[in-house]
């Protein structure tokens, strides 16, 4: 993989138009200039078709399931359903951007359809998702997957860092009740959150009364058919999804040579190049492009469908600022896992440090 620190000219630091500064040898609006311009404009049917696609898939597995009924069946089945799950996830995650299509009914319906049969509330999980793509990469501000720093690794108990750093994959349902460490406690339940505006409240209620509804239908089926059946129909599958959208989220923001900014030295378009591109292999298309993540964080009401175009239209541009891993999944989450702990205290651009560089210091 290639190390593609951004330099930064301090002196040279000046506020542009449109979160655009003179460090950077591009603008936001030469970019989206090399974009054709049928990349930014959604097709509700086409977007219709990847909803509709995923959801007979997983019908049509819950039906092979239920017609072989076997423990030797039932693991690939949580494989592959969990799989679907997280495929289904991101055409709720294309509602939340407004990318789905141009009607707002529409995306808020098809949301909550993805969404709430996965226990993630809609609106509440779409409104941190805004904050996060409106300051990625700002220590101070980004809403997921920032680093911890050196101070707040040191003072962590055991078990922050257990949860933190050993057993992270399995965290987003924990994060949807608590939010994230070195922020204010908030739930994505509740409307008088931190996380929400008041004009907000009626959509994160809305959306907590979906999620509710969703959990008591999960609670009748477990009345009616015992645990063994929500094991083997839903928990096994859920288990799947959920490590699914910790490994993507985690590492497409979690790389040692990925740049975290304070303060001024942060801005959009320069916060959005903290990420970076994963290749998925098979799974690609399955997850509707999701590792096409560097164009989704400059252009984050583009269809799914259109950044494979658009990133092969900025890379030009983009040159070193441009980054993509051809490692292995396995190999990049190993290589994070190991290297990424904490950042430094201070300073305008960080990068991740390994706790073993605890015993240099």
């Amino acid at each position: 993989m290639q190390s593609n620190s951004i330099e930064q000219n301090n002196s040279s630091l000046q506020e542009l138009p449109h979160n655009s500064y003179s460090e950077l040898p591009f603008t936001l609006k030469q970019l989206r200039a090399a974009i054709p311009g049928y990349c930014f404009e959604p097709s509700a049917r086409r977007s219709l078709f990847y909803f509709f696609s995923d959801i007979t898939i997983i019908g049509i597995l819950y039906w092979g399931a239920a017609f072989f009924d076997s423990w030797l069946v039932y693991p690939f089945f949580w494989l592959i359903q969990g799989t679907m799950f997280w495929a289904l996830f991101v055409v709720g995650h294309d509602c939340g951007h407004g990318s789905f299509s141009q009607k707002k009914w529409l995306n808020n319906l098809i949301g909550h359809l993805s969404h709430t049969p996965l226990l993630v509330p809609y609106h509440g999980w779409r409104i941190s998702h805004r904050t996060h793509h409106q300051n990625t990469g700002n220590i101070e501000t980004d809403e997921s997957w920032y680093p911890v720093t050196e101070a707040k690794y040191r003072e962590m108990q055991w078990w922050e860092k257990f949860l933190r750093f050993e057993v992270f994959l399995l965290m987003y349902p924990l994060y949807l009740f608590k939010r994230s460490p070195e922020r204010e406690a908030a739930s994505h339940f509740m409307p008088d959150s931190p996380l929400f505006r008041p004009s907000e409240k009626w959509d994160v209620i809305v959306s907590t009364i979906c999620w509710a509804l969703m959990v008591g239908f999960l609670g009748g089926l477990t009345y009616q058919f015992g645990w063994l059946f929500l094991l083997k129909y839903y928990a096994g599958p859920y288990l799947v999804f959920v490590v699914w959208l910790d490994l993507v989220t985690f590492l497409h923001h979690t790389e040692s040579d990925i740049p975290w900014y304070r303060g001024k030295d942060w801005y959009f378009l320069k916060g959005a190049l903290s990420t970076i591109d994963r290749d998925y292999g098979v799974f690609n298309n399955i997850h509707h492009n999701i590792g096409t993540h560097v164009a989704h964080h400059i252009f984050l009401n583009m269809p799914h469908y259109h950044l494979k175009t658009a990133t092969a239209s900025i890379k030009p541009l983009l040159g070193e600022y441009y980054r993509k891993s051809n490692d292995s999944i396995f190999k990049a989450l190993l290589h994070s896992w190991k290297s990424c702990h904490f950042v430094k205290d201070h300073g305008g651009k960080v990068f991740y440090q390994s706790k073993s560089d605890l015993t240099k210091g």
